[in-house]
């Protein structure tokens, strides 16, 4: 079995040649025992715990995004040592899905999409006007 990888010290990942391809994620990722950080889901709060954006995908995947990097930088790490992400959307609509991706991978944690990931349409999330939510794990750099 061939496969195309792309390694990144402890953390390699996977698309097999015998699986679909991908539009940016890879179908495995492999990491050697370590640190690992479980960061909770982000969502699009604000430091005073409200939701932004309200109605608007996309100032919602800002400030997600924005939240994941400071949770990741908390623990001396960052997007490029995500190794599993699941991003759940407020949608069943396949184009609002894709919209959402396509903004995450041109965020300041795109590199966190390029591992294992989920993509999920969901009916509804834990805050009102809540429209999107990021779960990431982590494995810390040494």
């Amino acid at each position: 079995m061939s496969n195309n990888s792309n390694n990144s010290g402890n953390i390699e990942r996977i698309n097999p040649d015998e699986l679909h391809s991908t539009p940016g994620y890879h179908h495995i990722t492999v990491v050697q025992a370590g640190r690992t950080a479980y960061l909770s889901g982000q969502c699009p709060l604000d430091t005073s715990g409200e939701v932004v954006a309200e109605g608007d995908l996309d100032g919602q995947i800002d400030q997600v995004a924005a939240n994941a990097l400071t949770a990741l930088r908390a623990v001396g790490a960052g997007p490029e040592h995500v190794v599993r992400s699941v991003i759940y959307v407020v949608s069943t609509d396949e184009k609002v899905l894709a919209k959402a991706w396509d903004r995450l991978n041109g965020s300041g944690i795109a590199t966190a999409f390029s591992t294992a990931s989920t993509l999920l349409g969901v009916a509804q999330l834990g805050y009102p006007g809540q429209l999107i939510e990021v779960d990431l794990t982590a494995a810390l750099p040494e």
